[in-house]
């Protein structure tokens, strides 16, 4: 078998084999098949497609390319959630001890952020020295014994996937929904969920810009679950704005703890409880989606959720102080006001450019190697729908650095649109794809 043979036939619009796709899988991720032939293979594919089966053969030649985590000794039906990414995003932080109070086990692995803000394990950080380092053995003991633990993921975890995001990256090949959907579910199903809710979002603050090419995603990554044998869901949510009020770690920590005392955002409530019920669905803890939103709002109201996640952070050596007294979280040095210059409705608010001035305040990572400052951020007044008038203020900025606010304080009146007309609702679910 020859790399150039299968350029060629690609090229050509005709399917590959099983074969051929885990011959350049295998070849690539061992070094053996240069960049310059994958990434012509890359952009043939990027201009013919790949078919469903094509698909989902690229995906199970990426998890067998590494590590598959074995959760077999862990008892229950292990669901997993996984979102393709936003701004304000803290539902892994509420729904894990919701979900996980149910008997529900939840092993997640995570990684760090790169972009706007941390990723799950950075934001958990801001406990006080809450640790992600531990064995396989401790880690399934601990989600055994208590239903919920984050790990850090392995570099061994769909290593073909890493070597050929890198070279996608470079070579304008990443927005293709074969590519993108191949390189989640890899991911996922390496990580050894028996079943996937994917939370697919569409917006300015998203990677798909249009529900039309969000549900293509989400129909695709479910009929690759579908295809190996894993119950998957996908639905589709709002980031036309960012989710909830909070952007930033210690910011959006705290904000997942007032959820789970109730007094959380809306929307950031509402998205968990449509996660969450798939999830409860999926592990056979209810037979209907409204049964499990009662299920999981009674986790809540009578405070087990919150338990859940003192329990959680204390297993991995976290100081749970922070969560009866959210003032123990990382504070920024300096709180300023951003005011509103005009006068009328929000009718949008730019979450990705929202997101890019909280990572300047130092909430995310431009590089690998930038450090975090967990206690900076953005928390927002109003949201899209609210009325404002002049010298309302529309949000805070929370940082260590007085030399950055006022160019912070600009990103963020430019990228809220404030107009004196009626306001065309767009829905926080768009749809589920099953």
């Amino acid at each position: 078998m020859r790399m150039y043979d299968i350029i060629l036939k690609k090229r050509n619009n005709k399917e590959l084999s099983t074969e051929e796709i885990n011959y350049f899988v295998n070849g690539y991720t061992k070094g053996e098949i240069p960049d310059y032939q994958v990434s012509a293979l890359l952009m043939a594919i990027y201009f013919n497609k790949m078919s469903r089966r094509e698909t989902s053969d690229l995906t199970m030649a990426m998890v067998n390319s590494g590590d598959i985590l074995d959760l077999s000794n862990i008892q229950g039906i292990k669901v997993d959630k996984h979102s393709t990414g936003g701004v304000g995003d803290t539902t892994t932080l509420v729904l894990g001890p919701m979900v996980a109070s149910l008997g529900i086990p939840v092993a997640k692995m995570s990684g760090r952020g790169l972009g706007h803000t941390g990723g799950t394990i950075d934001k958990l950080e801001s406990f006080e020295g809450f640790s992600v380092e531990m064995s396989e053995d401790k880690f399934i003991d601990n989600v055994n014994k208590i239903k919920l633990a984050v790990v850090g993921q392995t570099g061994d975890l769909a290593p073909a996937d890493k070597k050929l995001y890198a070279l996608r990256d470079v070579t304008g090949t990443v927005d293709n929904v074969s590519l993108i959907a191949s390189s989640i579910m890899s991911k996922k199903i390496a990580a050894g969920a028996d079943a996937i809710v994917l939370d697919v979002k569409v917006g300015s603050g998203a990677f798909m810009k249009n529900k039309e090419d969000a549900f293509l995603l989400a129909n695709e990554m479910v009929e690759i679950g579908k295809h190996i044998g894993r119950n998957t869901i996908g639905v589709i949510s709002d980031m036309d704005q960012p989710l909830g009020l909070a952007i930033g770690n210690g910011l959006e920590v705290k904000e997942a703890i007032d959820t789970l005392k109730g007094n959380g955002p809306e929307d950031l409530l509402n998205l968990c409880l449509e996660l969450g019920a798939n999830m409860v669905v999926l592990a056979k803890k209810a037979n209907t989606k409204e049964e499990a939103k009662a299920m999981l709002m009674n986790t809540i109201t009578s405070g087990k959720a919150l338990e859940k996640l003192k329990e959680f952070i204390k297993a991995q050596g976290g100081n749970i102080a922070s969560i009866d007294d959210t003032d123990k979280l990382p504070k920024a040095k300096y709180v300023v006001p951003v005011v509103s210059r005009e006068e009328g409705i929000v009718h949008k608010i730019h979450a990705e450019n929202i997101g890019l001035a909280a990572m300047e305040l130092g909430a995310g990572r431009a590089t690998k190697e930038s450090i975090i400052d967990l206690a900076v951020g953005i928390v927002l007044n109003k949201k899209r729908g609210d009325s404002v008038k002049k010298g309302d203020v529309i949000a805070y900025i929370h940082s260590n650095d007085e030399g950055n606010i006022q160019k912070c304080s600009e990103r963020i009146i430019e990228n809220y649109i404030i107009k004196n007309e009626k306001l065309e609702e767009i829905p926080l679910i768009y749809g589920v794809v099953e």
